[in-house]
């Protein structure tokens, strides 16, 4: 089996983690370069993967001035810093393994699309939902008609409340202008699986949902800027950042908060830093809840919810066929099917996959996968391809401008739209 060599930009949490393959797999994957400005993280990924002092950078820039150094590029910068690597990469003739989502502008993606497409290299999209054996299987059991013919999904996304408050309120995905509408953000995952679960593109999209309980007027009365400026409410409130970030547990979310974890650094970062604002004092202007109505080509209708208001960071859903039904926990790794008329009950189960592997086993199979498609020199693309990819984004903004101007939008009018603008441009 051909080791494959790939270099990485943006040495943050979700690249450091997909990446754990090459220590797991050596004989598949050597990770030969990266590229990251925060040196800290440059560091620590340089020491775990053995990789030399010349092919460590601050910038992209420098790693691709350099003659081709391998196979593949994996792209993890922050959503609105994904366009001009990825192209560049591209045109360089890296394939590429980009984190989602493609772009916060879907003008880039069609755009990303396109060039992947023209250059005949991979270009994979990590929507590691796919790959997780949870939703593997339900695709498998619409597929063998297990319940008839597919006819309604519901699908919950529970943000969890304190995972809202650390990466949507205080965090780096509070702002829409800063990175991308929340629904893009957080769940385009999810409207990928609903398009790959329905089977046929989505025609019609509808969305509603708002920033209710995040905001100034929510805030406890006399409750400071700052956690640590002498909260009247600490010892109720949910969000009192101390107990949070001040534990003797440092992972993440408190590996977020600074480079340094001792006590004392983690301490000035609450201070300083965005981390120990109050939750009712922030900057942040996306939803903390909304729900998506979607129909698809093929009569499959789906109704997605997601919010921030639950105990559990955890995905559920719901398929309705004509002869029987499927209920699924993702984080319980539990699937039922339920069968009409015989009322027979099948209950399947998986071994727990492990909280290092991530999204439910999805994240090392994506990594897999990618790396068979290397292989093969771009002669097939895998699951998670720019092409599928482009319309679920699309999908996402779509359900941003339903939510914000009031109105049922119609997917092929609204893609061609871009197209159109990206002809005049």
């Amino acid at each position: 089996m051909k080791k494959v060599k790939v270099a990485l930009v943006g040495a943050g949490l979700r690249g450091v983690n997909y990446l754990e393959y090459a220590v797991q797999h050596p004989h598949e994957l050597e990770v030969v370069a990266v590229a990251e400005p925060v040196r800290e993280r440059r560091k620590a990924f340089q020491a775990r993967h053995g990789i030399p002092d010349e092919l460590c950078f601050e910038h992209w820039d420098e790693l691709f001035a350099k003659p081709r150094l391998a196979d593949a590029v994996l792209i993890c910068t922050q959503d609105k810093q994904h366009f001009e690597p990825t192209m560049k990469a591209l045109e360089l003739g890296y394939h590429v393994l980009l984190e989602k989502p493609m772009s916060p502008d879907p003008e880039e993606c069609i755009q990303m699309g396109e060039m992947a497409a023209k250059s005949g290299l991979v270009f994979s999209i990590c929507h590691v939902l796919r790959y997780a054996p949870f939703f593997s299987t339900l695709k498998e059991l619409l597929s063998r008609g297990e319940i008839g013919q597919l006819m309604s999904i519901q699908h919950n996304e529970n943000v969890g409340y304190w995972h809202q408050a650390h990466s949507f309120v205080r965090g780096n995905w509070r702002r829409k202008e800063e990175s991308s509408p929340m629904i893009l953000a957080k769940s385009c995952h999810d409207l990928d699986i609903l398009l790959w679960l329905a089977g046929a593109d989505c025609t019609q999209v509808a969305s509603f949902g708002s920033l209710s309980h995040f905001k100034a007027s929510e805030a406890p009365e006399g409750a400071p800027l700052r956690c640590l400026d002498g909260c009247p409410v600490a010892d109720q409130c949910l969000y009192y950042a101390p107990n949070l970030y001040l534990t003797d547990n440092t992972d993440w979310p408190t590996s977020a908060i600074s480079n340094d974890m001792s006590y004392e650094a983690r301490y000035m970062a609450l201070q300083e830093g965005p981390y120990g604002r109050c939750v009712y004092h922030c900057d942040n202007d996306v939803v903390d809840h909304q729900v998506v109505n979607l129909e698809f080509a093929n009569n499959v209708t789906a109704a997605f919810t997601m919010s921030a208001f639950t105990r559990d960071i955890s995905r559920t859903i719901k398929l309705m066929g004509t002869t029987g039904e499927i209920r699924g926990a993702m984080e319980k790794n539990e699937i039922e099917v339920i069968h009409f008329g015989s009322g027979k009950v099948e209950r399947i189960s998986f071994e727990d996959m492990g909280g290092h592997v991530g999204h439910g086993g999805g994240d090392m199979k994506l990594v897999k996968d990618f790396l068979n498609l290397v292989r093969a020199d771009g002669k097939s693309q895998g699951l998670t391809s720019a092409n599928h990819s482009v319309q679920s984004h699309l999908m996402a903004f779509a359900a941003e401008e339903s939510r914000v101007q009031g109105r049922t939008i119609r997917m092929q009018e609204f893609a061609e739209s871009f197209k159109l603008q990206e002809q005049k441009h």
